[in-house]
């Protein structure tokens, strides 16, 4: 039986580590006018691979170093909090910073972020 694979960042590659069960669709990333980037708007994400390793999400990429991202961080900054729709949902995110952005956006080819779902922010029903 195959173990179940794991996307911690949404669209992005995924990962059969138990462990990444918790952090399932934790992190997406979202383009310049503030919505969930896809692989069908960007099907590079899906060359972005994910794992967790000694309390953080690394993330690797063709022609780029690897980005290590802390699982774990209290949300307590609400200068980098901000709502994005992801389908018809008003999500509650935080962003991960510049250098996350600098990472993604190079990678993408398109200006984007980094943002991890608020862990106040209940469940929500992702698109398909």
């Amino acid at each position: 039986m195959n173990a179940p694979i794991y996307h911690p960042v949404a669209d992005c590659g995924g990962t059969d580590n138990p462990q990444a069960a918790a952090y399932e669709r934790r992190w997406l990333l979202v383009h310049s006018g503030g919505q969930w980037l896809t692989r069908g708007i960007c099907p590079r994400l899906a060359e972005i691979t994910v794992e967790l390793r000694f309390g953080y999400l690394v993330l690797r990429a063709p022609g780029m170093l690897r980005i290590d991202i802390p699982l774990d961080v209290i949300e307590d900054d609400d200068s980098v909090r901000e709502a994005i729709m992801v389908g018809t949902h008003a999500v509650d995110v935080v962003d991960e910073g510049e250098l996350a952005a600098a990472w993604v956006s190079n990678f993408a080819g398109i200006p984007c972020r980094l943002m991890k779902v608020h862990p106040d922010m209940g469940p929500f029903d992702w698109p398909q």
